[in-house]
């Protein structure tokens, strides 16, 4: 379509363009990725910071790697752009009709509109995505279906790492003692106290941590000060640092630590430990030890998953990046105390 003597300037220029939308696609799936590990759709994975001053340069090599992968599985499969057009066409429309239907959730529930304004306000877009998505629905078989399958194995491993984590929680849950249960029985039987410091982990701040109750049974030991921290991802992109901790005493033995971050930050909670001294509580890092739960997951049948899904949880928790790198822990602060766990 381009006359002989623009051809060189254009190549070049569409070289450029290629090169600039790859830049915003890669940087756009690492931040998607940094995301669902925050909201707790994806496992953990190792994730770069390459600026000091800027909260979304990150780099992460896993999802970098899979790119590279994708995109020589995609130029020797299709080999020219022509054939790719079916799939490109499918992928549009379909992220447009995403768009839509996240319209009508924030008219809904951010704007607070009824359900009818809602759906009258977002319908005429739907509409139109409609049209757009059946007509390259007939493309299916030239390579509309490239995307709608990597959409769908998305799809489950985000359901398949959502259940999963619940099955293991409630299990915990039930293996577990409630911490107020538990400080009447520590008062009636005291352990030894060992010096300083030990922060303990968990999901679930109201029940005792399976590291604390493994601590006590084997090595029947309780340090002079206990915190039971848990980080949590908030619906905003970020928080404020005069937010970021908050404090529940529970009695003399424990406290309750809550470190929160916004689903674009990155936990790092030696830095925000630090800020529990304007709180008034002290304590020296390097006299704390920092105990972490470990689980060996097994397969099995009667569980609430199939299971072939079973198995796909077990490779996500075996693939996940180590905690104690995830949260920037000191390697040297940390303990492990690990349990097998039937999902």
């Amino acid at each position: 379509m381009i006359p002989h003597a623009f051809y060189w300037p254009v190549l070049l220029l569409a070289t450029a363009a290629t090169v600039i939308a790859s830049q915003a696609v890669i940087t756009g799936a690492f931040s998607m990725t940094q995301q669902a590990v925050q909201l707790g759709l994806f496992p953990r994975i190792d994730i770069r910071r390459t600026s000091e001053t800027q909260a979304g340069q990150i780099y992460v090599p896993q999802i970098n790697t899979f790119l590279m992968i994708g995109v020589l599985i995609l130029l020797f499969s299709f080999k020219t752009s022509h054939n790719l057009s079916a799939a490109y066409g499918i992928a549009v429309t379909g992220s447009m009709f995403v768009d839509t239907l996240l319209f009508f959730v924030i008219v809904k529930s951010m704007w607070k509109r009824p359900t009818w304004q809602a759906a009258v306000a977002a319908g005429g877009f739907g509409a139109l995505d409609i049209v757009f998505i059946s007509s390259n629905l007939l493309k299916i078989p030239q390579g509309a279906w490239l995307p709608l399958v990597l959409g769908a194995m998305m799809v489950v491993v985000m359901w398949t790492w959502t259940r999963g984590s619940q099955i293991l929680a409630d299990k915990t849950r039930r293996d577990s003692l409630p911490l107020s249960e538990l400080s009447g029985i520590l008062k009636a039987r005291p352990p030894h106290r060992a010096p300083g410091t030990a922060i303990f982990l968990t999901s679930d701040p109201d029940m005792a941590p399976v590291a604390l109750m493994h601590n006590l049974k084997h090595n029947k030991v309780l340090h002079e000060k206990n915190i039971i921290l848990t980080v949590i991802t908030t619906e905003t992109p970020r928080v404020k640092e005069d937010d970021r901790v908050k404090i529940d005493p529970i009695n003399d033995d424990f406290k309750r630590v809550t470190i929160s971050y916004g689903f674009m930050e990155s936990p790092n909670l030696p830095k925000a430990l630090g800020l529990c001294r304007k709180l008034g509580l002290k304590f020296d890092i390097m006299a704390t030890s920092f105990f972490l739960g470990r689980r060996s997951v097994v397969a099995s049948a009667q569980s609430g998953m199939p299971l072939w899904q079973d198995k796909v949880f077990i490779f996500l928790m075996r693939n996940a990046a180590n905690p104690t790198d995830f949260f920037k822990i000191p390697p040297g602060r940390v303990v492990e105390l690990g349990t097998q766990v039937t999902v």
